[in-house]
């Protein structure tokens, strides 16, 4: 990592097993596996609010735990889109994480779906998660000297 940028590290769930999201999924443990070790964390974007357009990160560690999936990585304010996530983020505005992904596997449960494997390909910053416990907190601010 470059000191001389300006960066951010954030840590996180972006989603938790068991747990029933706003469209009624409940992600099932190990339906990231195959996913994470065919992209590895660096082919997982980092965004801001699902836009494509411009990243502002990089993930450094993505993995499941008994509890979901874990994410650390660090904003980087390269770019406008950057600066605003790292700002917000810093300030606490902004803590919630949401993933972009492909349904590989799953099965209705009444009220949505058991998501058994997921293609995940990012993983956003965003003011509004699909799933209310999904959250970042700031490791460690990098700025430069």
């Amino acid at each position: 990592m470059n000191s001389m940028r300006n960066s951010l590290v954030i840590e996180g769930y972006a989603s938790r097993f068991f747990r029933r999201d706003l469209a009624g999924d409940i992600v099932l443990p190990g339906a990231f596996s195959r996913s994470i070790a065919q992209r590895n964390p660096r082919g997982i974007r980092m965004l801001f609010q699902h836009d494509a357009s411009e990243p502002v990160g990089i993930w450094d560690q993505i993995f499941e735990d008994n509890k979901g999936l874990f994410v650390r990585g660090h904003i980087i304010a390269d770019g406008p889109r950057g600066r605003t996530a790292l700002a917000l983020a810093k300030r606490g505005s902004v803590d919630g994480l949401s993933i972009g992904f492909r349904t590989q596997q799953a099965q209705p449960n009444g009220r949505g779906r058991d998501l058994n494997e997921i293609d995940l390909w990012e993983v956003s910053i965003v003011t509004f998660p699909m799933l209310p416990e999904a959250r970042f907190r700031v490791a460690e601010a990098l700025l430069p000297a």
